[in-house]
């Protein structure tokens, strides 16, 4: 989409007023309605009334007053008594002129005054459109605006606070470095280019392949993060696997509080994975019960293996189940480095657990043994030692989370990271082999293109349109 084309689409969308309730659908103490548009303080003008029946008064009320009264119908009957609040542009979240009313909570009254804002010329507005205005007026990046979806549909403390992050422009701040330094690598080489018949060089190769490296280094630490910050948002997935009869079920029903998983002393009961979500310290986590590690006897059984082997590649953490009454810790890690010949393990957070201390004698060698593997030793069966075994986990993640000052938790922003990322790869191997300039600035150009979709300076409408119709209507 050309600059020209942007603009004029720009302008189409936002020569409407709109309105929509801005809170949930229901009975409530209160609710609120928003209007924003060129019209928006002429239509409450209209249906607005101060508590001693003067009206034309919100034309007059300046940016972030709130005046009390009525908003009347056409007949000049008194819908509510309420509060509004004028917001003129550009210091409106939309950038526009931005009116809310404040109304009881009544399903009937907000849609009488709905009905007086529509008569008046302003039309419902489509999901997300209020954010979409913020967007395109300058308040917001694109980022930003994906951050607000993110943390109204935040269920976690940690969802929340990454949401905060992006939304409050840390995370935009650090594309727009980025891209900076691609627009100052593009500088150097257009300039080359204007000058190229006089075989002048104004970028020493090395500068050039340095700020280069420097990007690439930024942008795959980002790209690396994207694992760990889908994790934190969309719940992070924690594999409990073992051999059959080892307890896997139990702590799985320990950990939910609840009989979830089927328990019984027959080898095997388990033949599916079954998941659930739990929150700990604020993070939200997928618990996986799969089934027993083993050869299998039949086609059913050796569906649930292959399921449990797809749970393992998929975990984030892994609970690797060990019966304390027959496995030494030989074999503990014979098998590990088994399971690791059949699904890397590499990068993957692994925690011992030896269960069923309740039935083992007192072993000091062995017991040393497992504490030198700084295993974790439970009775599930009762209760002991599963808020040592949550807490741990709660570890890992608060390590996880510090680890990175910026996580990568929206899959679109991956994408383009990915081919900002390529593009760069290609134009510093062109810049290695002495490529012309023009070849390279091409791939930095390219570069530049799928960065600017992250933070919106490239963009097109069925992005857009994509992006904003996820968002609730009042937003």
């Amino acid at each position: 989409m050309t600059a020209k084309e942007t603009e004029l689409n720009k302008e189409s969308k936002l020569q409407d007023t709109i309105c929509a309730p801005a809170t949930a659908r229901g009975t409530a103490a209160l609710g609120m309605i928003r209007i924003s548009g060129p019209n928006a303080i002429s239509i409450i003008n209209e249906i607005f009334v101060t508590t001693k029946g003067l009206k034309c008064v919100m034309k007059d009320t300046a940016s972030g007053v709130t005046r009390h009264g009525f908003i009347i119908n056409a007949r000049n009957e008194m819908i509510d008594e309420v509060m509004c609040t004028i917001f003129r542009a550009p210091n409106s979240f939309t950038g526009e002129d931005t009116v809310e009313i404040s109304h009881h909570g009544s399903i009937f009254i907000q849609q009488q005054i709905m009905v007086s804002i529509v008569n008046l010329g302003a039309r419902i507005a489509l999901n997300g459109e209020f954010s979409q205005r913020a967007f395109l007026n300058g308040k917001i990046a694109l980022s930003q605006a994906e951050a607000i979806a993110d943390l109204i549909s935040a269920r976690t403390a940690m969802a929340h606070h990454l949401a905060m992050k992006q939304l409050h422009g840390g995370y935009a701040e650090k594309i727009k470095e980025i891209r900076e330094e691609f627009v100052k690598l593009l500088s150097l080489l257009e300039l080359e280019l204007d000058f190229s018949e006089e075989d002048v060089q104004f970028a020493n190769r090395d500068d050039l392949n340095q700020l280069m490296q420097h990007s690439i280094d930024e942008l795959e630490k980002l790209v690396k993060s994207f694992e760990a910050g889908s994790a934190f948002k969309n719940g992070i997935p924690v594999a409990i696997i073992g051999k059959p009869n080892s307890g896997k079920s139990t702590i799985m029903n320990a950990i939910l509080n609840e009989e979830r998983s089927i328990v019984s002393p027959i080898s095997g009961t388990t033949r599916d994975t079954i998941e659930e979500s739990v929150q700990i310290e604020g993070v939200e986590y997928r618990f996986i019960d799969t089934a027993g590690l083993r050869s299998a006897k039949d086609s059913i059984e050796r569906k649930g293996i292959e399921r449990s082997y797809k749970a393992i590649e998929r975990a984030h953490i892994i609970l690797y189940v060990c019966d304390l009454t027959h496995t030494p810790y030989e074999e503990v890690q014979a098998e590990l480095l088994l399971l690791d010949s059949q699904v890397s393990l590499s990068g993957k957070k692994i925690i011992i657990i030896g269960n069923k201390t309740d039935l083992v004698r007192s072993n000091k060698v062995q017991k040393e043994a497992w504490d030198a593997m700084n295993s974790l030793q439970i009775s599930a069966i009762n209760n002991i030692g599963i808020d040592e075994l949550l807490s741990r986990i709660a570890k890992i993640s608060e390590k996880d989370e510090k680890q990175d000052e910026l996580l990568v938790t929206n899959a679109r922003h991956y994408d383009a990271m990915m081919r900002t990322l390529a593009a760069l790869l290609v134009a510093q191997e062109s810049l290695t082999e002495g490529q012309p300039i023009d070849i390279i600035a091409s791939d930095i150009r390219e570069a530049i293109h799928y960065i600017g979709e992250i933070t919106g300076e490239v963009t097109t409408d069925e992005v857009l349109n994509n992006i904003f119709s996820r968002f609730c209507i009042g937003k």
